[in-house]
Formats: C-alpha cells, structure tokens, sequence
C-alpha cells in the first residue's frame, strides 16, 4: 500500500497482509490447533471487520482464506460483496466493467475468475497484443502471417465453458478451439493454424470445416445449409474433459459434438486469425449449464 493512504487504510493493508500470511502459511493440525474448527482466533472476527480486511488482498490469497474455516468462507460466499467488487475495481478495466464484454458474468467473482481465464498476452503470436480491456484480442496489419493465442489458464478435468466473438472481418481463416501448449500460435502465409498439427482442435468459422492434424474432419454444424458465422455474434465453446469432448452453441442453440476422444492432457482455449486489424474477444464462463 502507498504511503499516503491514512493511517486507518495503513493498520487495514497491514491486517490485509498478516491475513494473507495466515491463510498461506497454516496447515495440517497446527492450522486447526490454531483456528479451533472456526471456533478459534480467525471465528471470532466480526464479518465486517474480515470483509474490510479482504478487500486488500489479492485474488490468489482469498481463495487461500476461503479454506481457512468455515467462518472465512462464509464470509467470501457472497459472490457480489464489498471484497469482490473492490477486488474488480482494482484488477478489471473500467471498460470491461462498463461495456458489454461481461454481460453474461452475474457477479464480480465471475468477472475476476473470467479476467485470470482470458487469452494471454504472453502466450501469443508476436503479431497480436491483448487490449487494455483485457479480454480482446487484436490482430496488426502483418502480410502473410497466421496469428493465435492461447488462454492464461489450460484444463486437463472438468466442465468449462467460454464465449468467442469477432469484432471485425474474418478473413480467409478464422478459428476458434483448443490446443496444447506444444502447439505453435504463428505460421507464414495464411492457413487454419489451429487443426493443423496433432496438437490442437478446431472449427473454421469461414467455411464450417472442423479441422485436426492436418486434415479436414468434416462440416459442422452438421445440417444442410449450416448459417454463416456473423460479426459480433457469440459462440459458446464447451469443453468436457471428463467425457473428452468438445461442443459448441450459437446463442441457446446447442450445435453439437464437434470432436471426441480428446487426450488427457492439458488443453487451453485457443484463436487464430488472418485479417489485418481484426478483434477477437474471449470471456470465461465457468462450468456450463446442462439443459
């Protein structure tokens, strides 16, 4: 914390801290000696006063003290409290919070956990850069290149689901998917990037062919005169890792199975592009809804 916060904001960054160092260094009997099943000294604080000295720590460090006792995660449960939406304020952009991108996240919680899952500015082609809302993707103007990026976080269990949308023209090739963290994010001239080794999964939103290893595994959705992807619509890519699958969905239509028997290992949600300037758009959705 600054110095020039006041002396009360002082005292609470410094509760902040020793909190933090609570919930990361205590464990196993010492931890339940110590906290006394939630009956003990970390029971006995007032809600109020737990919230006001959550609200300083950072993201990793309260999921740490939502494992602490009873009394500390019923403190953080409320998805919408003081602690996340200071945390949101802190972390988000004030356009990720003001526009649409997060229209579909109900509560600051979902919102914080979607900005760790989005695509990475680190883990990208050298061609693209993340934008300061911190969920889009932008794709510079370079001759002759293909460009993806992969998400901050992969998945090797569980369900998961996440939102797709283009901002701007698709070009030849655009592709939305999963890949490994073998598989290249940038190749010369302007190709499915994603499909085209053994290492990732995809569906090219131009022409609706699901492509892997290489090869063409055929059109999807699988109907006669399959629409068109449309700028700025949304897709929602499911990943099952527990059955190995991956699926899809256009608005609250479920379009199917895209791709079964997905190897166990870790997976993250991928893109690539071709059109100079384009946007990309990713935000997480945690565990989807069955129905």
């Amino acid at each position: 914390m600054s110095g020039a916060v006041a002396g009360g904001g002082v005292q609470s960054a410094g509760l902040g801290a020793a909190a933090a160092g609570c919930c990361s260094s205590l464990s196993g009997a010492g931890s339940a000696a110590l906290l006394g099943g939630g009956s003990g000294i970390a029971g006995r604080l007032p809600s109020r006063v737990l919230e006001h000295i959550f609200s300083y720590l950072e993201l990793a460090d309260l999921m740490n003290c939502s494992h602490v006792c009873w009394h500390w995660y019923n403190c953080l449960a409320d998805e919408n409290s003081e602690v996340w939406r200071s945390l949101c304020a802190r972390l988000l952009s004030e356009e990720a919070l003001r526009s649409d991108i997060l229209c579909n996240l109900s509560s600051y919680k979902t919102k914080l956990k979607s900005f760790q899952h989005a695509l990475s500015s680190h883990d990208c082609s050298r061609n693209v850069y993340i934008k300061k809302n911190g969920f889009t993707l932008h794709r510079n103007p370079i001759a002759q290149s293909t460009d993806g990026a992969r998400g901050k976080i992969g998945f090797s269990e569980g369900r998961h689901a996440w939102e797709i949308w283009w901002e701007g023209p698709l070009g030849t090739v655009a592709v939305i998917g999963i890949a490994t963290k073998r598989a290249h994010m940038q190749c010369q001239g302007y190709v499915a990037l994603l499909g085209s080794d053994d290492q990732s999964w995809g569906w090219n939103l131009v022409d609706n062919n699901l492509l892997h290893n290489g090869e063409v595994n055929g059109n999807f959705p699988q109907c006669n005169n399959a629409p068109k992807y449309q700028i700025g619509e949304r897709i929602r890519v499911i990943l099952d890792m527990d059955d190995k699958t991956l699926a899809f969905e256009r608005g609250f239509e479920f379009l199917g199975v895209a791709f079964r028997g997905l190897p166990k290992t870790c997976l993250f949600p991928a893109v690539s592009a071709v059109y100079g300037n384009t946007e990309v758009t990713m935000v997480y959705l945690g565990r989807p809804l069955d129905g």
